[in-house]
Order: structure tokens, then sequence, then C-alpha cells
């Protein structure tokens, strides 16, 4: 195969390919794994190659090679060293930790004969080499080991006015049987506007005292300030919430009562009037107008479709709370949709398993997403500027 020098233009990646076709798929990548490293150490150094800058923060110092064992099988590339500062490439760093997890996850199914055919092949494409039993257990136990420390981890140093929580559910063979595994996650709203992973439990109960052992763990942890809890309307929830966090503010995800309000519609041709009376009563200017539309609606439904009258008139207040917050934060705070993209993301990992062999191999894996995430996070973007008006009572 041609290989082509570190110059490489996206005209000569496509020539690669048309000439050479899947073959030339891991030649592509380690090219444009190298040319993003390298574009990643001049970012950080504040000039690009050969140029002169006052601002220039340290200087390139050739490369090292490091073969990397992908799906594509082993990819050498070439990371860039510098001297001055401390460098290493995201592009490395990203997903290492998830991938180590799912690996081991996959090799443990593997071992313990879940779908052993079915694994066996998933292993060859994930992984790129057999992994022998000894290496699994070794790899497991390092990255356990270091998965319990950040579940654990203190979060004390700085208020959290913003809780989301959200549960998912996963299969697991238990006891002989397959059975659904509940997944809790709670993620919270700093308050310098950043977001963070608080936590994650995982049971084969989302009962009640699942729910209140989780919150009570976040609470022993040091969660403190939390001023306002948004989540679905999950099965043992409220009454957990009620026990450990009294007469805190609780708003219902609004999508949710979206979707739930669907099952009260009595005929077709309606679904698209009730979601706009909906979503006109959420986007509301404040909540006096929200509760006028809300009663508007009951009364025009009560005789064409009751059973829909009488929930809207129950539920959909719980969706309400939102209006107390300063309005900059209500789009964003009045649904759980930042952990309903987690949980897609987490669905998409978890799907390659299909089943897990236990409660821990689960554990690992979306502990290891998580972390990943919340490093994201932390070091990113405020997700909400904190300095708006105090919420109100």
């Amino acid at each position: 195969m041609t290989h082509l020098d570190d110059h490489t233009t996206v005209q000569d990646l496509m020539t690669l390919l048309s000439e050479n076709g899947i073959d030339a798929f891991p030649e592509a990548m380690r090219i444009l794994v190298n040319e993003a490293m390298k574009a990643e150490r001049s970012l950080a150094l504040g000039v690009q190659p050969y140029e002169r800058s006052p601002h220039r923060q340290g200087h390139a110092n050739g490369f090292k090679p490091k073969t990397l064992n992908t799906r594509m099988g082993p990819l050498t590339v070439q990371i860039p060293q510098v001297r001055g500062i401390e460098f290493y490439p995201k592009a490395l760093e990203r997903g290492i930790r998830s991938e180590r997890a799912l690996k081991a996850t996959i090799a443990e199914m593997y071992l313990q004969g879940v779908s052993t055919r079915k694994v066996s092949q998933v292993m060859e494409q994930l992984c790129g080499f057999e992994v022998s039993s000894t290496q699994v257990s070794r790899a497991a136990q390092l990255l356990d080991d270091e998965l319990d420390l950040w579940r654990s981890r203190p979060i004390d140093e700085i208020a959290i006015p913003y809780l989301v929580l959200d549960a998912r559910y996963e299969k697991i063979r238990h006891g002989g049987s397959v059975v659904s595994c509940a997944v809790l996650i709670a993620s919270g709203i700093r308050d310098d506007g950043r977001r963070s992973i608080l936590g994650v439990s995982v049971s084969l109960s989302e009962a009640e005292i699942h729910w209140r052992e989780f919150l009570r763990s976040l609470q022993d942890r040091g969660l403190h300030g939390v001023r306002y809890i948004v989540s679905d309307d999950h099965k043992g929830l409220l009454a957990a919430l009620k026990t450990r966090f009294t007469n805190t503010p609780w708003q219902r995800c609004q999508f949710h009562l979206q979707q739930n309000a669907g099952h009260y519609v009595p005929k077709v041709h309606m679904r698209a009037e009730v979601a706009q009376t909906l979503r006109d009563i959420f986007n509301a200017p404040d909540e006096a107008k929200a509760r006028e539309r809300l009663a508007q609606a009951v009364d025009s439904y009560r005789k064409r479709a009751p059973a829909l009258a009488d929930w809207m008139e129950e539920n959909i207040p719980q969706g309400l709370t939102v209006f107390r917050l300063p309005p900059s934060h209500r789009r964003r705070m009045r649904t759980t949709n930042a952990l309903e993209n987690t949980n897609r993301q987490i669905k998409r990992r978890t799907k390659v398993a299909g089943l897990f062999p236990n409660e821990a191999s689960l554990l690992r894996l979306v502990s290891a997403l998580l972390m990943e995430w919340d490093e994201e996070w932390l070091t990113g973007r405020s997700y909400l500027n904190m300095q708006a008006q105090e919420i109100s009572s």
C-alpha cells in the first residue's frame, strides 16, 4: 500500500482510499490521527510549525511512535512531543477508559459463556486481538479500583443548586434468568454554572429504597445547596425525595409530560392539537399565565376528552415549577434532556453488549462513560450563567 507523508491533503486521502479500497482504512486513519495530533500540538503551543511569535507557549520536540490496539487492528501513530509545557493529545485520551470497560465487559461475557458465538464475533470487532482471562481479570480490577474512587469522591467543594435525576434499564443475567436492572444517574449544575456527573447506582430495583439510598449516598459525599430538582415521575423517586430533600422544589420533566399526554388523547387527529396546547402552556411568559392556559385547556377538553382533561389537571402543574427559576435558566432546566442525551450515548455502547453477565459489569461500563463525560463537562464551557437572579420561593 502507498504511504503518504505528513503533509497529506484531503485529496490525497481520497486518492488513497479510491485506489486501495477498504484495505486503506487503517492507513487513512493513521494519517488522520497523526494530523489531528499535530494540529492539537500547534494549538497548545500557540503557533504553527516554523512560525515565530511572542505568544509561543513552548517548542515542538519531534515525535514518539506508539502502537494502539484499535478495532481495525494495531495502528502505529506518531505522538507529537513538546518541551516547555505539558502536552498529551486528547485524541488518544478520549474514550480510553470507556473502551477498556467495554472490552472487559464483552470479555467477561465470553468467559462466562453468555451467547458465546455472538460475543466472540463482537470481541474480534472491538478488540482486534484475543484477550486472555488473566488479562481481563487484571484490567477489570485496575479499572474497577479507579471507578470506585470516582464514584465515592467528595462532592462538597461547591454547591449544586440544580439537581437532575434520571433512570434507565439494561438487561443482565441474574440467578439463571434475564432481568431488567435499573441504572440511576444524578447530574447537577454547580454554582459556577458547569455541569457535573454526581453519581451512578445500579440495582435490580428502581423502588423507593434504591432511590433513597442513592440520594443518601450523594448527601453523605457532600452534596449541598440543592434548591431545585428535575426528573421524570420515576417509581419510588418522589417518596425518596420527600425523605431526603424535604421541601426542595421538584420539577417534572416537561418532555416526558408531553409524551405521557399522548396516552390520553382519544382520537389520532387530536394529537397535534394537544401537543401544541401543551407547548403553549410550557412556553408561557410566567407561571400565572401558564396556569391560566392550563385551566382553559382543561375546560376545552372536559367534554371532548374527559380522561385527558382529568390527567392534565392533576399532572401538568408538576411541570410548572420551572417558572420559579430565572428566565434565562428555564429552557435548559425544564426537562431532563441533558441526561437524556447522556443516556442515549450510554445506550449506543451498552447495546453492543446486549446482555450483561452481572450488575458489576454493567456498573463498570456506565461508570467509565460517565467519568469521561464528567471530565469533559468540568473543563468545558459553563452550562448556565449563575449570576442571574435568585430562585423564587
